[in-house]
């Protein structure tokens, strides 16, 4: 399996969980080299052989087919391809710039793509699996977010696309996390106490339900495509 930004956050929390339903892993990083380091030692001593890091800028396209090649040369073969990775930052709709459109768009719509493209050969052999991790504003905007939402929802329509193009042999999902963890800068109190008394369920989430969910997908739901499950405590039902 290879997981893209799977170094930290929900990224590593996805890994361990697929890693203890038996998968071999490769985890892909931009920056975090440190802690990709860290948890590809710590899944290897678990189980040898069992993880390799990848570093890899994913807004560079030329470096996404040896994304690819080096997963299939470290394990022989590719059963599923998590697309993890994300840019998120707050930018008013007058602030946006073209390179921030390209960084938005490149890491959270074009790079899933290309992999997509790229893995899709090893893939349909293995009669794998794509899990995209989308967002809940990818269908309802998040204010001063403009390109963010806009790449999401270009997500979940690549989801569904996907799912009809590699159909019968590779399965394509997404996951479209709620309020299940903060910005890595925080976020101001009173609009935490507000996002939460808005989701159904009066709570935060967690990594480890998104992590949940991939498992879902990856082992125990063969029969389901082109699906957009919301992972947000009923979020998108209660705001």
């Amino acid at each position: 399996m290879l997981v893209t930004g799977g170094a930290h956050r929900v990224g590593a929390e996805i890994v361990r969980t697929l890693h203890a339903a038996g998968a071999q892993l490769a985890v892909h990083y931009r920056s975090s080299g440190d802690e990709a380091a860290r948890l590809v030692d710590a899944l290897n001593e678990a189980r040898p052989h069992s993880a390799v890091a990848i570093e890899a800028n994913l807004l560079d396209t030329a470096q996404i087919a040896a994304i690819v090649a080096t997963a299939l040369h470290a394990f022989g073969r590719l059963d599923v391809l998590v697309n993890n990775a994300s840019t998120f930052y707050p930018t008013p709709v007058g602030a946006i710039t073209e390179a921030h459109w390209d960084d938005i768009l490149g890491t959270n719509l074009k790079a899933p793509l290309f992999l997509s493209q790229a893995a899709a050969p090893a893939l349909r052999a293995a009669r794998g699996l794509i899990v995209n991790i989308a967002d809940i504003h990818g269908q309802r905007p998040l204010r001063h977010h403009t390109t963010y939402s806009i790449a999401k929802a270009g997500l979940v329509m690549l989801t569904r696309s996907l799912a009809r193009e590699l159909a019968p042999e590779v399965r394509v999902n997404a996951i479209a996390p709620g309020p299940v963890m903060w910005p890595v800068g925080g976020a101001d109190e009173a609009l935490k106490a507000e996002i939460i008394e808005r989701t159904a369920l009066k709570r935060l989430g967690t990594a480890r339900d998104v992590a949940l969910a991939a498992r879902y997908f990856a082992v125990d739901a063969p029969f389901v495509t082109g699906q957009i499950l919301a992972v947000d405590g009923g979020r998108s039902v209660a705001w």
